[in-house]
């Protein structure tokens, strides 16, 4: 069920949520938070429907502002989304003109849910400082996604310079499960010491810069990106030992290989992680990410220069560039 406001007011569209459950039109699940998502208009319905996906295992309140023109008059239209592919959400778009083309505390206030946390996402436009912003001064929880940024290396400067606990980005949540298997690989009896660390990934991609930083602080060692084209996500990862390297590597999408010194290759599972996916995991957990909060704030704290390294041995338009983290 779709229901459109124009022209209308937050105390209006919590009255028609209220009339349409008395209507028995609408059943009131039990919430247990409110996801507010800040975009642009023309960018919400993917947005929507990863949320209302995920609220299949997380039942909650979504409210989307979707930021319209501020040279137009300033009026708000709503939309209320309930049932069908909604999943168990209830789903409330506001689109703001004029004045109210901006993130806004007092435009999602009365339509929060009482006594239930608060998470705000921004998809797109990472803000400078989010927990500084209207929405994120009230959330518990705030999550970012530098990978849809211009410049996703600036965008994870921000973030680390302006780190507050609460704070997270999908660009990390993409690498739980390459977290999980290397921690696996190296929770073996091999006393022999890593000495270097190499990430092949995609020149565009954060999440491959928080994995070598990652690992960087984890391990006491260098790390080294070997930048692959754009758009190609995460490739591998090297560790370097005497005793033998261990080599993580997944040439596609889907399915890595883990090769260990004395032991047999093995094939994993290791899907690329879809919007849903990252999504579900967040709001699985409303407590501070302390782990993504010491590697994105060193990345920032610690000024790091980038330097372009040619590996011979290939021809000339197949060259790789190998990207060295180096702190100056």
């Amino acid at each position: 069920m779709i229901i459109d406001l124009r022209t209308t007011t937050t105390s209006k569209i919590s009255k028609k949520i209220l009339s349409l459950r008395e209507q028995g039109g609408v059943t009131a699940l039990g919430r247990v938070l409110t996801l507010v998502v800040i975009t642009r208009s023309g960018l919400e319905e993917e947005i929507i429907e990863a949320a209302a996906m995920a609220s299949r295992e997380h039942p909650c309140r979504i409210i989307v502002l979707a930021a319209g023109s501020p040279e137009e008059a300033t009026r708000l239209d709503a939309q209320i989304r309930v049932g069908g592919d909604v999943g168990a959400s209830e789903v409330i778009v506001l689109r703001g003109y004029g004045a109210l083309a901006r993130e806004s505390e007092s435009l999602v206030t009365a339509l929060l849910l009482p006594d239930a946390p608060i998470v705000a996402w921004w998809p797109h436009d990472t803000p400078d400082n989010a927990s500084q912003t209207p929405l994120g001064r009230i959330a518990h929880r705030r999550i970012t996604d530098s990978a849809n940024e211009a410049d996703p290396r600036q965008a994870l400067d921000r973030i680390g310079r302006s780190y507050r606990a609460g704070d997270t980005d999908l660009a990390w949540t993409r690498l739980t499960k390459w977290r999980i298997q290397l921690a696996a690989a190296l929770d073996q009896p091999d006393p022999s010491p890593v000495t270097a660390v190499e990430v092949e990934g995609a020149t565009d991609s954060p999440s491959t810069i928080l994995l070598a930083s990652w690992l960087q602080r984890a391990l006491g060692v260098p790390a080294t990106i070997v930048a692959r084209p754009a758009g190609t996500g995460i490739r591998g990862v090297r560790l370097s030992r005497p005793s033998g390297d261990i080599r993580l590597a997944r040439p596609g999408d889907a399915v890595a290989e883990l090769t260990q010194p004395g032991q047999p290759a093995q094939r994993l599972s290791l899907q690329r992680r879809t919007l849903q996916d990252c999504l579900v995991e967040e709001l699985r957990r409303l407590d501070p990410d302390e782990v993504f909060g010491e590697t994105v704030s060193a990345l920032a704290a610690v000024p790091q220069r980038i330097r372009v390294k040619k590996i011979g041995g290939e021809k000339p338009r197949r060259k790789k560039t190998r990207l060295e983290l180096v702190a100056v």
